[in-house]
């Protein structure tokens, strides 16, 4: 039986872990830990417990400790940077997961533990191509985004620290992932944010600076490379849950998560939200990201290196998931993108539900 603490458990993936380990037989409690309160999202899960905490400030780790969990999921994580508070933001992100590691490591009874990465920090360069798809042998190169730079620090500090603790007697297994763009119902219609899909699609509104965003892309602009791949928020829960309780010789095991096939390209992307190409070139991009990053300082989120990943494609790999544990993706990239499908599809108007036909 399993007690897991999932951090970031207010977020977007940690509120749907919480929701399907807690429907698990096999999971006797949740907890959850995150800077914000429990959302109504997880309201009436009785077997939720809630940390109010920041994972940098120390205050958790005692409380977290008397549920004597047995696995740890790691989705916290400021993603938009802040302007003006790159220090803060570094704090919260890399000295806090330092903090869950740690904490992981050294708690009595932990067997696995489970870190978000991302695909940013392979590193958007002109060098890179769309034939080229990065494995997870090849490290990560990014050192301007602050995100990317962030989440590659975080996982050299999680090799450091586990291999430490195996010198020291410890076992317990690490899987990481390394996600495509997390996309789908929930993300789409419940969870409006700051996002690629929100801002293409006219779902940014209220505020002046969002009206500007909808007026920015009555076209989509697309430099000759830009790319994304998607996963569908089904498959990062089904595969986290394969993760923490399915066992695997291998003690540390890292994972592109993304499906097979093709990325999505921009005809593509502008076509799934009915709206045609305005070709630009990659000077232009970086001009306005700089631009709208200062201006409306930072809440347009276009921080500095951002403009990269606009205009080189970072495409990966995502078959050794399948290859070690016989995972099938249930949506490929594009489908993920376009259609409402999936386990949140009842939070969906009617009138925007698209299916595969």
């Amino acid at each position: 039986m399993h007690t897991v603490l999932i951090t970031g458990a207010a977020g977007y993936v940690g509120a749907m872990l919480c929701r399907r380990f807690a429907a698990r037989g096999d999971v006797v409690r949740i907890v959850g830990i995150d800077k914000e309160s429990m959302p109504e999202f997880l309201a009436n899960i009785p077997k939720l417990e809630w940390i109010t905490a920041n994972l940098s400030d120390g205050s958790w780790q005692k409380h977290a400790q008397d549920y004597m969990p047995t696995v740890v999921v790691h989705t916290a994580w400021q993603i938009r940077e802040m302007y003006g508070k790159q220090k803060m933001q570094w704090k919260w992100n890399v000295e806090g997961s330092d903090a869950v590691f740690d904490f992981a490591f050294s708690t009595p009874g932990v067997v696995k533990l489970i870190h978000f990465s991302t695909a940013s920090s392979y590193g958007a360069y002109t060098s890179n191509t769309l034939s080229h798809y990065f494995k997870e042998d090849e490290g990560f190169r990014d050192e301007e985004y602050l995100y990317a730079v962030e989440k590659k620090v975080a996982e050299e500090h999680l090799l450091k620290k586990y291999e430490a603790a195996v010198q020291s007697g410890s076992r317990v297994m690490v899987r990481v992932v390394r996600p495509a763009a997390i996309t789908g119902p929930r993300g789409r219609f419940m969870r409006v944010r700051f996002g690629l899909q929100a801002a293409l699609s006219g779902q940014l509104k209220g505020s002046f600076i969002h009206r500007i965003v909808s007026l920015l892309v009555s076209w989509v602009p697309a430099t000759p490379l830009w790319c994304r791949q998607f996963i569908h928020e089904d498959d990062v829960v089904n595969i986290v849950e394969t993760l923490a309780f399915t066992d695997h010789a291998d003690t540390y095991q890292v994972f592109n998560i993304t499906p097979p096939g093709s990325p999505v390209l921009a005809p593509e992307m502008a076509d799934a939200v009915g709206k045609r190409v305005l070709h630009i070139q990659p000077w232009m991009a970086r001009i306005a990201f700089f631009f709208f990053w200062h201006v409306t300082r930072g809440r347009i989120p276009t921080s500095k290196g951002g403009w990269r990943f606009y205009c080189y494609p970072i495409v990966m790999d995502g078959t050794l998931l399948t290859k070690v544990y016989g995972y099938t993706y249930k949506y490929l990239s594009g489908d993920a993108f376009r259609f409402t499908e999936g386990e949140y599809e009842s939070y969906v108007p009617e009138t925007s539900r698209r299916h595969k036909k």
